[in-house]
């Protein structure tokens, strides 16, 4: 009997394919599929099978190929996707692409191959030996599928389809595979039973080594582990084999991506009053199996942790799983240490640090249920769980949740959505919470949950504002460390304690100028400043990764008297060097950890008490406990009062609570001296006095009076491409094709206008902003520009994108 299948292909395509299958096999929702498009055959995702055909009167493709024995994602996400490529405008077969682990997609290819007469006739001479693919051609006798790919898209079409026309090449379809797939290994094992006589001295040694790796647990061992130990086994073990002594088999390897453990935390015994309050809410709801989404506001070092592993506990007891989202990588190291040491080996972790293999590894463990608690950044909202019990997302405030590029999703509210596809409880943690969520609470879409003590009854830190203004210039500017907070870092280093400096900016110097003629130094593919970076000597584009030797003549006129204006992070260890050079001084930033391992080692030497003072950005203000830190020292409060963005007193105040917290959380109170140009600022002095619900009064009022979230709601129309005038055409002509029914629909139009960032990465970038009452609204004039895209839009030469509920305006 033929069937139907609805699949979503992964191609920019709005809606649904139906192909024809004949039934051969039993399908199931979840898999892979080669199905044609066009010209070409590509990854499709079967959503739904049907034996009734779909009405209309068109042909209907049968599928080339299974892609897979048994389903990549669990049926129960398939709504999740729905919802999710309809609410942020999104393909949904690239929603879902995009939600698997990278690598998994096939498509259709060409490759090119080089004829006899094509050897004789194709000589590379004059400018055409600069090109490379040309090289590879006569050199290899054929291009492979992405070599050709970029060439087809290119001016290089016309020349090689003449070239196929002339009989010099032949132009053949072939299908690119997966990337990524199981890693396997030989592994060795001896036949039960069989008896071995008359051996060779080189086969009885490798028996012998076989014999002695091999355990009750352990059957067979890696063919590589006897290699190793013994040259001549190569040989022995395929003549072992052949005399049917030993047996070889194929087996899948775990990739770990672990590496080094992260440490052991013990469970506490006795739960403080909050941890129990809190517990008493959130146990049942996680028994009832229903949903319900808490807002758990609990200050710095009250315990929320504790509460998530209990919660956790219970739902793993239920036999169902847990997520756990953290807002970065960095602190998802933080959080492992905690949930290895009370799950062990059922913990995953899913996030973009992973290679392609071991991301690959991790989402197989989840899948076959071995894995039931996925710890993870943004990404890991799409684990494959079959049936979770508790989803947890710690930090709820951070903006780094919203996926800036291609799907512009936001992970906290999808957590929210996938706890009530998937009826279960929804826990969002934050000591400050964000404006939106605890807005939410206020109105009973979410039961807040507060615990206002830290763990032991320990104070809060004292907070000391330090007007930067009033303090005496250095070389005619001000100070990098004020004379309070030196004293403060003399004193903690007689006394032994440790102490954090925060400054949410990397580099050595974030502006260099010509003191001639005041042309600043930026990047060739962005408009903006490079950064001065002092240990590798280079200036840095913090945007698209342009860099340039330090030692620079002004571009504008010459001239070599060049300044280094501003700071961050590396500045500031420097000239801590210079204060204090007994000090063991530690950095954490973007510079200093590129890969996880580094995090953790510099993590470890805090914690071990090797480190007296540790400087860092952002990395360092959220869910670190160390309890020997007892004071913080805030360079520059106010870096992000000036940025243009609606948010930028709410994201000031998270910075400084977030990182005021981690002092005092030890045995000794802590404190902490915060530097500002700007110290009667609502957001400064509200984080100084730890007072959250005066700082949400203050910035609810502004954003009721300008209509921002959470009274109003915002979509994002984007516009980027490399022809400053077309994308600006783009945004104009947009504009005045949505004004009728933007009036109509009550949605206020802002813009169009360039972005704050106006060039990154040679792209020119306009937007313009929709502010309206209802989401709604809002959604059918972005459906409207979707579907009457300006001209330029229409022939490729600019893109848009449409960014639902957008965090960052720049």
């Amino acid at each position: 009997m033929g069937l139907f299948l609805e699949i979503a292909v992964a191609a920019p395509i709005n809606h649904t394919l139906t192909y024809s299958y004949d039934g051969r096999r039993r399908l199931q929702p979840g898999l892979r599929l080669l199905v044609p498009l066009g010209p070409r055959r590509l990854t499709g995702y079967l959503l739904d099978i049907s034996e009734k055909k779909p009405q209309g009167d068109y042909p209907i493709k049968a599928i080339t190929d299974i892609l897979d024995q048994t389903p990549v994602f669990p049926a129960n996400m398939i709504s999740f996707y729905r919802w999710i490529a309809d609410y942020y405008h999104y393909p949904l077969g690239e929603v879902i692409k995009g939600a698997l682990p990278g690598g998994l997609a096939c498509r259709s290819g060409r490759e090119i191959l080089l004829t006899t007469r094509g050897e004789k006739k194709i000589i590379p001479s004059g400018e055409d030996q600069k090109k490379k693919w040309l090289l590879t051609l006569c050199r290899n006798k054929k291009l492979p599928p992405r070599t050709v790919g970029k060439l087809w898209r290119g001016r290089n079409r016309r020349i090689l389809l003449k070239w196929q026309e002339q009989g010099l090449i032949t132009i053949n379809e072939v299908i690119i595979g997966p990337t990524c797939k199981a890693k396997t290994e030989i592994c060795v094992g001896p036949v039960e039973g069989k008896t071995a006589d008359n051996l060779k001295k080189s086969e009885q040694k490798t028996l012998n080594l076989l014999t002695g790796l091999l355990s009750d647990d352990r059957k067979t061992i890696p063919r590589r582990d006897i290699t190793r130990r013994y040259s001549g086994a190569g040989k022995a073990l395929k003549s072992l084999a052949a005399k049917k002594i030993i047996f070889f088999e194929e087996k899948e390897v775990y990739r770990d991506p672990f590496g080094e453990r992260p440490p052991a935390f013990a469970e506490p015994n006795v739960l403080s009053c909050g941890q129990k309050k809190a517990l008493a809410e959130i146990l049942p709801a996680i028994k009832a199996k229903k949903f319900k989404p808490f807002l758990l506001h609990g200050i710095t070092g009250s315990g929320k942790t504790e509460v998530y592993l209990r919660g956790a506990q219970t739902a793993l007891k239920m036999g169902r799983t847990v997520l756990v989202m953290v807002p970065e990588i960095a602190l998802a190291a933080q959080i492992e240490g905690h949930f290895f040491s009370r799950f062990g080996s059922l913990v995953a972790v899913l996030h973009s640090g992973l290679s392609k293999g071991e991301r690959f590894d991790q989402w197989q463990r989840i899948l076959r249920g071995r894995a039931r608690v996925v710890i993870g950044a943004r990404s890991a909202i799409f684990a494959p769980l079959a049936d979770p019990g508790l989803i947890i997302v710690d930090e709820e405030h951070d903006p780094a949740y919203k996926q800036e590029d291609l799907l512009r999703y936001q992970a906290r509210d999808l957590a929210i959505l996938r706890a009530s596809q998937q009826h279960c409880p929804v826990i969002l943690g934050s000591a400050t919470p964000s404006l939106v969520s605890y807005h939410n609470a206020g109105q009973g879409k979410y039961q807040l949950l507060n615990m206002k003590k830290r763990i032991h009854d320990r104070p809060l830190p004292k907070v000391e504002i330090i007007n930067l203004r009033k303090q005496p210039p250095v070389n005619g500017r001000p100070p990098l460390f004020s004379p309070q907070l030196i004293r403060a870092l003399t004193d903690n280093l007689k006394q032994h304690n440790q102490s954090m400096l925060f400054l949410n900016r990397r580099g050595f110097a974030n502006l260099v100028i010509c003191r001639d003629c005041g042309h600043v130094v930026q990047c060739r593919n962005c408009r903006v400043s490079l950064t001065m970076h002092k240990k590798t000597a280079a200036l840095i584009c913090h945007y698209c990764g342009y860099t340039i030797k330090s030692a620079v003549v002004c571009p504008n006129c010459r001239s070599g008297r060049i300044n280094e204006v501003g700071f961050g992070t590396e500045r500031v260890e420097i000239e801590l060097k210079k204060l204090f050079p007994q000090a063991r001084i530690g950095r954490l930033d973007r510079d200093t950890t590129t890969k996880r391992a580094d995090f953790i080692k510099i993590l470890k030497e805090v914690r071990e008490g090797r480190i007296d003072i540790l400087v860092g950005t952002q990395m360092i203000t959220k869910g670190h406990h160390f309890p020997n830190m007892t004071l913080v020292g805030i360079i520059w409060a106010d870096g992000g009062l000036g940025m243009p963005d609606f948010r930028a007193g709410e994201r000031t105040f998270q910075l400084l609570s977030q990182v005021s917290g981690r002092a005092g959380r030890g045995e000794k109170e802590g404190r902490v001296i915060v530097q500002t140009h700007q110290p009667d600022h609502y957001s400064i002095t509200t984080a100084g006095d730890h007072d959250y619900q005066e700082f949400f009064s203050r910035e609810l009022s502004l954003r009721a009076s300008l209509n921002f979230p959470p009274y109003g709601r915002l979509i994002n129309i984007k516009f980027s491409g490399k022809n400053e005038d077309l994308v600006k055409k783009s945004a104009l002509e947009l504009y005045e094709k949505i004004k009728e029914i933007s009036r109509v629909r009550k949605v206020s139009l802002l813009g169009p206008a360039p972005a704050p960032l106006a060039r990154i990465r040679r792209q020119y970038r306009w937007q313009l902003l929709l502010k309206g009452n209802t989401i709604n609204s809002l959604h059918e004039v972005a459906i409207f520009s979707r579907e009457h895209p300006p001209a330029p839009v229409r022939a490729g030469k600019v893109k848009l994108f449409i960014d639902v509920d957008p965090e960052n305006m720049l």
